[in-house]
């Protein structure tokens, strides 16, 4: 009798613990193709033809979403504005220098001008990197941030111009501009082709890639279904072997 009451408990058990692994693993299915969906979205984005201004201001308005679009924009930089983001490429740890560019009908954009190492950090050590004349910048438009992204990831700190994660209205703050309801609530990522072209910043530093391993999960949860499934097949099969081998001596 308790024999019969205890595989009941666990049969219940059993059944409950495979009906969390397949929703687990339907779940992760979900995620998947999101996922690849979200990536081949950007691919597209990103090889597509500039969308003019204008439009992209539009757009987001529209969505809130203008992520990975091409854009070319024109105007003069505004370097005594310019904020630093903390960042790595290839193995070296720095910044990417966000600088406001002034548009040619006087409103503001944010660039993301590109990657410098952390030695030239103060603008003084790449004066040649501070160009002041027009420039015409292609690039990919970037949506601002809203809040962080994280609990773990550091307060902006203003006061030394250390940015951990990209405010938008925080950047703002800190250049000081004396109308801020004239800056864009779009950044663009400088291309590799934007001036200065020797690297003082180094742009084209975008990051475009989506870690992806809901496969993986999906294989992890639906595995350990069908090995729970093998388990529980197994145990009726000991259960009944059991069951005979007692008839067959009583």
């Amino acid at each position: 009798m308790h024999s019969r009451l205890g595989f009941v408990l666990f049969s219940f058990a059993a059944l409950l613990v495979l009906a969390a692994l397949i929703a687990l693993g339907t779940w992760q299915v979900h995620r998947l193709q999101w996922k690849e969906a979200l990536i081949a979205s950007v691919n597209e984005r990103i090889e597509g033809t500039p969308i003019p201004l204008g439009q992209m201001e539009q757009q987001f308005i529209d969505t809130g979403d203008v992520d990975y679009y091409p854009v070319r924009v024109a105007g003069r930089f505004l370097h005594d504005g310019e904020a630093h983001y903390h960042n790595t490429h290839k193995g070296s740890v720095g910044w990417h220098v966000y600088t406001p560019l002034e548009l040619d009908d006087g409103r503001i954009l944010f660039v993301n001008r590109g990657f410098i190492v952390d030695v030239v950090k103060d603008a003084d050590k790449r004066q040649a990197g501070q160009i002041s004349e027009r420039v015409e910048i292609s690039g990919l438009a970037r949506n601002a941030l809203s809040e962080k992204p994280s609990s773990i990831v550091p307060d902006n700190n203003l006061a030394k111009n250390q940015f951990f994660w990209r405010d938008l209205s925080a950047m703002v703050e800190h250049a000081a501009l004396k109308e801020p309801g004239r800056v864009l609530t779009i950044i663009v990522d400088a291309g590799a082709d934007a001036p200065p072209s020797y690297g003082q910043p180094l742009g084209g530093i975008t990051r475009i890639s989506f870690p992806n391993n809901h496969l993986g999960y999906v294989i992890t949860w639906y595995g350990l279904a069908l090995a729970l499934i093998g388990v529980y097949v197994a145990l009726i099969l000991k259960r009944r072997r059991d069951a005979r081998e007692q008839k067959d001596i009583s």
